[in-house]
This record gives C-alpha cells, sequence and structure tokens, in this order.
C-alpha cells in the first residue's frame, strides 16, 4: 500500500508542477501581446508589482486573516486535551513543528490549515467535524491537513495567485484602454487599426485570464489529492480519511465561515450542492468531487 501511495504522491507533484509551468507560458504570452500593443513593458511591471505586493501581503498574514473571516478561536489545551495529543502525535510523525490549534464554533464538518510556513502553522476544525468523528477518522483529517503544511501548498498557492493576479490585472488594463481609447477618439478611421490590434489583444487576453483560472483551480484539486494521499502515508490507514470525508458528503449544515476567498483552504468544498453533476462543471471547482476521492482512498487499501 505504502509503496502506491508514494507512486499516487510523485505522480501528483509531476501534475502540480507541470501546471506552474504552463502558467510561465502564459505570462511569456501575456508580456508578448503587452509589448506589440503599447510598445512599452512599463504596464507588464506595473502589474507584475501589483500582483506580488498583494500576494505577499496575503501570504504573509495568512493566518491572521483567514482565522479572523473564519471566526476560529484557540482551542485550549486544558479543554480539548485529545485534539493537542493527537495533532502531537501526527506532527511528530510527519517530521514537523506542533501547529497552533483552533477551532470554529460551526455545525458543519470541516477543517483547514493555513500559515505561511510549519513554523507558522494553523490547523482548525469544526465544532460539527470534531463531536462527530471517531479517533481513526479526526487522525485521518488532522493528517490530510499537516500534509498540506508538509507539502508547502500555502507557498505554491501564492505563486499560483501571483501569476493569474499578473494575467487577470493585464487583461482589465486592456478592457480599459480599448474602451477608454475608443471612447476618446470617437471612432476616427484613422485608429481603426489601433483599435482592431486592441480588441485582438483584449480577446487574447481575456481567453488567457479564463484559462488562467482553470489552471489555478485545477492545481488547488491536485493539491487535495496529493494531501489525502500524504495523510493516509502519515496515518498508515486511509479508510479513517475515507470515513471522514463520507461523513462530510452526509452533512447537511451548511458552513456559514466560508466564503468564495477561503472556501480552497477547507477539507471538502463548503460549496457542495453543485458537485460532479456534469464534466464542465467539474472545471470550476476548487476541490475534486467527494466520492472520487473516497473511492482512491479505498482503492489503496486493496
Amino acid at each position: 500500500m505504502a509503496a502506491n501511495l508514494y507512486k499516487q504522491k510523485d505522480a501528483n507533484m509531476r501534475k502540480t508542477w507541470v501546471l506552474l509551468t504552463l502558467f510561465f507560458v502564459l505570462i511569456i504570452v501575456v508580456g508578448w501581446i503587452l509589448s506589440v500593443i503599447f510598445q512599452s513593458s512599463v504596464i507588464l511591471i506595473v502589474s507584475l508589482i501589483f500582483s506580488v505586493v498583494m500576494s505577499f501581503t496575503s501570504y504573509w498574514w495568512s493566518d491572521k486573516l483567514v482565522l479572523k473571516m473564519t471566526h476560529a478561536h484557540e482551542a485550549k489545551r486544558e479543554e480539548y486535551k485529545e485534539l493537542h495529543r493527537i495533532v502531537e502525535n501526527l506532527a511528530i510523525a510527519a517530521g514537523l513543528p506542533k501547529p497552533r490549534i483552533y477551532v470554529v464554533e460551526d455545525a458543519a464538518m470541516n477543517a483547514f490549515a493555513t500559515g505561511r510556513n510549519a513554523n507558522h502553522a494553523v490547523v482548525a476544525i469544526t465544532i460539527g467535524l470534531l463531536s462527530r468523528l471517531n479517533r481513526a477518522e479526526l487522525e485521518g483529517v488532522l493528517a490530510h491537513e499537516l500534509s498540506h503544511i508538509g507539502n508547502r501548498d500555502m507557498l505554491i498557492s501564492t505563486v499560483v495567485v501571483v501569476l493569474v493576479g499578473m494575467i487577470v490585472f493585464a487583461a482589465d488594463i486592456m478592457f480599459r484602454g480599448f474602451f477608454y481609447g475608443s471612447l476618446f477618439t470617437g471612432g476616427n478611421r484613422r485608429d481603426h487599426g489601433g483599435a482592431v490590434t486592441m480588441l485582438m489583444g483584449v480577446v487574447v487576453l481575456g481567453i488567457a485570464a479564463f484559462f488562467a483560472t482553470l489552471l489555478r483551480l485545477s492545481i488547488s484539486r491536485k493539491r487535495e489529492y496529493l494531501a489525502d494521499s500524504s495523510g493516509a502515508l502519515l496515518t498508515r490507514y486511509p479508510e479513517g480519511l475515507a470515513g471522514a470525508l463520507e461523513k462530510i458528503g452526509q452533512d447537511e449544515h451548511r458552513l456559514r465561515a466560508a466564503n468564495n476567498a477561503t472556501a480552497h483552504l477547507f477539507l471538502a468544498n463548503p460549496f457542495r450542492r453543485e458537485e460532479g453533476k456534469s464534466w464542465f462543471n467539474k472545471l470550476f471547482l476548487t476541490h475534486p468531487p467527494l466520492d472520487d476521492r473516497i473511492a482512491r482512498l479505498r482503492a489503496k487499501e486493496e
């Protein structure tokens, strides 16, 4: 079983880096389009600085921002002794510092990890999850979240945000340039050639922004598969996480603490109502379908 898990982990890691490479290709295409249309690299530099600054800010203070957004509070050791023991044991097995532990006062079943690195990591779980899972299932969930920390998913997510931000910001500048340029020229024929070029740039960058978003979501799903595999390796009991995901799939409570900005952080998609309806819908999911994740975990035990 362990050998298969390692192979799956390596395969997911390779796929993630292939997708990141595609991102860099998109960046090169965007830079070329901007340089041709505006005959200047200033806009590209400005968009790069803006994206890097915003992403650096969200990365550096990610734990504080997410904890505040989800209304999580620290899990005191005297009140959550068993939870602290489980996290400590898993952290030792994973070779990681023990993360800070938080709880979210929400009846829905979910969990997340955040923080800029292993030394500033946070693991948070909902009260609903803590009260309805057995020990093996809880270990599976916590091993999954610790795997996100060990796999440096926060760093990879930040790189992806930088790249997507550059493309989307560039597309927005192109659209505004085309709109206001057409408005101020009043459709003068002498400007038709430039307007056509600008329009083509807007279309190409719009397509690039669309595919960049798809790549970002695809990378998010790959990291979930990787954390599932790594977590199963850590506990050596894939059924624990599989059972937890099964219970989460049956949970009818809506996670009030979730929003579009934090949805990708959670163990399971907090907006699961349309999950798995069609292949097109799956392209826009932040997480793989729960049934698929459960099937993969249980296949590893065979």
